[in-house]
């Protein structure tokens, strides 16, 4: 879909703007023109500990795009620092450690910068998520544990866990939201979790994970035990153990890193804005929107694209920057941006690539394939095939969008629009021809 005009621009202001700044980067390959980033006065460096050549250094879009719309976003960009000051924590084996045992990490208050940073860019509000109310929250969790099954404290392990598990599923009334198609949004937020008592699986183990960090902090918990983490639609976290577990539970072992990696793409799914076909990946929706992949049916989807590309250009044009049906392209941006900060997948950053190119981020977009082809040991369309689904098809795309996109970097005049032109062309066409 053409959604190169859905979000072609996540508000019809966003992206139209040109900066004259000469302070780019000395890594990249070529002068910004049409859409270079304006950093605000006020940027809070947001560095990890593990540097990864330019990934790190490299300034991401999104607060730096919504500042220069005229949005204020010293709030998300603090939430994204509270968050980058627990993932820098992340040593090798800190991200292997499991949730139950993390001990550096805090998972709560990097779920909440998460939210709080979110909760900035949709609610424009002019203060920020209250962190330490709900840090606040988890901890009182804990404490009425203490106080209402103090006795299970001299009883056996599994009739401890038993006891914390009716506390947090039955007593408290927690329980994980039904997944249909997607859950819904506020399931994966730890603020809302804490005040619905409704949540993700996810979120649903920080819960659970806090609690017995508090517990064995005072010295309620003296035995080692594990959360087992379901794969299914329905079942809750649980305890167990560790001393009697058996191979098999080693695939429901969730670490540090693979929680903050689940909880992410929670939220670059849900809030992902091609979601027509769920057959596809993401990225391959994307793709197939800037008519880079064609599928098979590709005269019944070009009309149906034509026509829902027509009716996401009239809701930008009233302001309306996101629906239920196309996602929410602000937070979509904000989870790919964290999870390349994590450095776990070198597909982060083709997703974040593709979503620039819908963004009309071109050059931008261009340097992230290309990184992620270097980091990916990919030259051309060779990755192998079977080594994931649609692996062929989705180095095809990648390819095809580098082409695309070297062609507008070659179109006459295309970078030296001035910002008038620039925002003229928001609503008429997604590129040059």
């Amino acid at each position: 879909m053409a959604f190169a005009l859905i979000s072609s621009k996540i508000c019809s202001s966003i992206f139209s703007y040109t900066s004259t700044s000469s302070s780019a980067p000395n890594y990249y390959p070529w002068k910004f023109s049409k859409f270079r980033i304006c950093p605000s006065p006020q940027t809070f460096s947001c560095r990890c500990k593990h540097e990864l050549s330019a990934v790190d250094e490299r300034n991401f879009v999104l607060h730096d795009a919504l500042d220069a719309s005229g949005m204020d976003t010293t709030h998300a960009r603090a939430a994204r620092v509270g968050f980058c000051s627990q993932i820098e924590k992340l040593c090798d084996i800190e991200r292997e450690t499991s949730i139950s045992v993390n001990r550096r990490v805090d998972l709560g208050r990097a779920a909440l910068h998460i939210a709080a940073e979110d909760d900035s860019l949709i609610s424009h509000s002019s203060v920020p998520l209250p962190i330490d109310d709900f840090i606040e929250r988890l901890d009182s969790l804990s404490m009425g544990y203490c106080s209402h099954y103090s006795s299970s404290y001299r009883s056996s392990p599994e009739n401890f866990l038993e006891c914390l598990e009716r506390y947090l599923y039955v007593n408290k009334g927690f329980r994980r939201t039904a997944e249909k198609t997607h859950i819904e949004q506020r399931a994966l937020y730890l603020n809302s979790v804490l005040t619905h008592r409704s949540g993700s699986v996810s979120m649903l183990s920080i819960i659970y994970s806090e609690i017995l960090k508090m517990l064995r902090i005072w010295g309620v918990l003296d035995f080692d035990v594990e959360i087992f983490f379901p794969h299914d639609s329905h079942s809750c976290p649980r305890g167990y153990q560790k001393k009697k577990s058996t191979e098999s539970d080693q695939l429901h072992i969730m670490t540090t890193q693979s929680l903050l990696v689940e909880m992410l793409k929670d939220l670059k799914n849900a809030f992902w804005p091609f979601q027509l076909d769920n057959s596809r990946s993401p990225f391959l929706s994307a793709a197939q929107a800037a008519q880079c992949f064609i599928g098979p049916n590709n005269t019944t989807e070009s009309a149906f694209e034509l026509a829902s590309a027509k009716a996401a250009r009239h809701r930008l044009q009233r302001g309306v920057w996101t629906s239920v049906r196309f996602g929410d392209i602000r937070r979509a941006l904000a989870a790919c941006e964290r999870l390349i900060l994590l450095k776990t997948d070198p597909k982060e950053l083709r997703d974040y690539a593709v979503l620039l190119y819908h963004c009309g981020f071109y050059e931008e977009s261009l340097q992230y394939l290309k990184l992620y082809q270097q980091q990916a040991g990919l030259g051309s369309s060779d990755e192998l095939e079977g080594e994931e689904d649609g692996a062929a098809a989705a180095a095809a795309a990648v390819e095809e969008l580098i082409i695309r996109l070297k062609l507008i970097m070659m179109e006459e005049g295309w970078s030296r629009r001035g910002p008038q032109d620039s925002k003229s062309i928001l609503f008429n066409n997604s590129e040059p021809w």
